[in-house]
């Protein structure tokens, strides 16, 4: 088992804390009365063990078509690489419906496994500079020097497509916003600096900027 993944277990104390403190939001009403009685359906948001919420939606593509070759001058070593450790996050809509980026891209050979603090890649051949841990959205940006990566190379190294053509398996017109911002560039160059909120929409209607509060995650 790689380095990141033994120190895991320690990192699940931590992040059980941070999901009671922070909380998750549901609510619901049942009906009662005659079918004419109006039916709210019940919404739950999930906090995983980085105190971020888990996407919701389909996966937007497997993390298993990551490989371990070296990628855009990336390589998949042994273990985190961390004199530059940052991150971002990214959250997909196609044709208006949300898309989950799962846990274990940028770790080939690991497995999501569903943990007492929720969902986390276990296991693993290597990992790779540029990674994900849960299906929260959150990229991991962990390098040995300091260096400025983009949205490109994250989905190089997964080996998944990204144009303003299409997302992965997700073809149609992409629409970029970065930090709340229309991104009027190719998505490949949007860099993936400290905080970056990134949203990518395939297709249309296209839905509302949704913000990432980075406050208690302690990322």
């Amino acid at each position: 088992m790689l380095e990141n993944v033994s120190r895991i277990a320690p990192m699940l104390a931590v992040a059980l804390c941070v999901a009671a403190c922070g909380g998750s939001g549901s609510s619901s009403q049942t009906s009662t009365g005659s079918s004419s009685t109006p039916t709210t359906t019940t919404t739950t948001q999930v906090i995983g063990f980085e105190g971020m919420p888990i996407e919701q939606g389909a996966d937007l593509a497997s993390p298993g078509t990551t490989g371990t070759g070296t990628v855009d001058g990336i390589t998949c070593g042994s273990s985190e690489q961390l004199a530059y450790h940052v991150h971002a996050h990214l959250t997909v809509y196609v044709n208006g419906a949300p898309r989950a980026l799962p846990g274990g891209i940028g770790i080939p050979g690991s497995t999501v496994v569903n943990s007492t603090a929720g969902p986390v890649a276990s296991g693993g051949q290597c990992i790779y500079w540029l990674h994900t841990h849960a299906p929260d959205g959150v990229i991991h940006i962990e390098s040995p020097t300091v260096r400025v990566y983009t949205l490109g190379e994250f989905f190089d190294e997964w080996r998944q497509p990204l144009s303003s053509g299409g997302v992965a398996g997700a073809t149609g017109p992409v629409t970029a916003i970065v930090d709340g911002k229309p991104w009027t560039a190719s998505p490949r160059a949007i860099p993936l600096l400290p905080h970056t909120v990134i949203q990518l929409d395939v297709g249309s209607p296209t839905a509302p900027f949704q913000q990432v509060s980075w406050a208690g995650t302690q990322l």
